[in-house]
């Protein structure tokens, strides 16, 4: 069995685990980060019929997968890292999920495309709950605003919330806020949970968790 396939095998598992052990209501779905594999380290999980995948980079995602997505129709292509509002129009061509929606301007541009190209998205609303300069995301207090503009004036599809919680920090008091947040919005959706803290995420309720090395192994940065 092929390394990723095997991998893949033991999260869920151990996702299972977790839900069973605890009487968990959610059952998160994984998407694999692919950002730097190519194709044929994918196809396996492809042929297997695994369907969720992430990407950080539209072009890179546009090279990998603009030809390919026609073959598997149940695929879906998630759009994790920051979005500039020149690419919004790829975005919301190529992908299926937008986790990382944290401004207005980014929302307008959206909701044009989606019009322009008769497409819906699935948009989570990027959460930056640390406040770190570095990272892209909205701050909490400013997130009933923004909700009630994106899906009251510009009629977005906002599903729920996605963090990244601090490098080297318990990640569980973020996932905490991050799901009564969602909760407050009557959202559904938690985008949160990566390959270091999947486990406390699931006991927090996500319903999709994005990992990468765990699955793929170790990455060539480009």
């Amino acid at each position: 069995m092929h390394t990723s396939l095997e991998q893949l095998k033991l999260v869920r598992n151990k996702v299972n685990d977790i839900i069973n052990k605890k009487q968990l209501k959610t059952d998160p779905k994984i998407i694999v980060v692919t950002k730097t594999f190519p194709l044929d380290k994918i196809i396996p999980l492809l042929e297997n019929g695994h369907i969720h995948y992430g990407e950080n980079k539209i072009q890179e995602a546009e090279e990998k997968w603009s030809e390919i997505k026609n073959n598997y129709k149940n695929l879906r292509l998630h759009m994790l890292g920051t979005l500039q509002t020149n690419k919004a129009k790829k975005a919301v061509k190529l992908f299926d999920f937008i986790h990382s929606l944290d401004n207005e301007r980014l929302a307008l541009k959206i909701s044009q495309y989606q019009k322009e190209l008769n497409k819906e998205v699935k948009l989570f609303i990027q959460v930056n709950l640390a406040n770190e300069d570095q990272k892209s995301g909205l701050v909490l207090n400013s997130l009933h605003h923004f909700y009630n503009y994106c899906v009251h004036e510009l009629s977005l599809n906002i599903i729920g919330l996605m963090c990244l919680p601090p490098i080297e920090v318990n990640s569980d008091k973020y996932f905490r806020i991050l799901k009564k947040s969602s909760e407050d919005l009557n959202l559904k959706e938690l985008s949160m949970g990566m390959s270091t803290d999947f486990e406390d995420a699931v006991l927090n309720g996500s319903t999709f968790l994005r990992l990468g090395t765990l699955i793929m192994g170790k990455r060539n940065i480009i």
